[in-house]
């Protein structure tokens, strides 16, 4: 077993959905020294094609806006149909909530936010 399976392993690890090259890597950043491992990928296309593949995906943090044609509503709407105790939290500085469109155990957070911020709203909906 490599070091890098043995640290998966040991460690949650969540899906980061952000198309912003240099938002996603500062918030990977964040939640790997937060204690997480992360996948990382930029659009709600190739998020869902991962979660098919990783049963070991025990969070997903999404943005709103991301390249492709699926919005983070949306994926997040996905992903709540096909593993529905998969905690889900949506950040976005241009999107408001839309309670019509989250998921009913998903959480919003508005930028401008740290990564703090959301590794502590990302703490508190794990329990992985």
């Amino acid at each position: 077993m490599t070091s890098e399976q043995t640290r998966a392993d040991d460690r949650p690890v969540i899906l980061l959905v952000e198309d912003e090259a240099l938002t996603i890597m500062d918030l990977g950043d964040v939640l790997e020294e937060g204690g997480y491992d992360t996948i990382q990928c930029a659009s709600a296309e190739r998020a869902l094609s991962i979660l098919q593949t990783r049963p070991d995906i025990c969070g997903l943090v999404t943005d709103v806006q991301l390249s492709g044609k699926t919005d983070g509503f949306d994926l997040a709407a996905s992903v709540a149909e096909a593993r529905p105790q998969l905690p889900i939290l949506i950040v976005s500085g241009r999107a408001a909530p839309d309670p019509e469109r989250m998921p009913g155990h998903a959480e919003f957070i508005a930028r401008p936010c740290s990564g703090e911020d959301i590794l502590q709203r990302l703490r508190h909906l794990m329990d992985c």
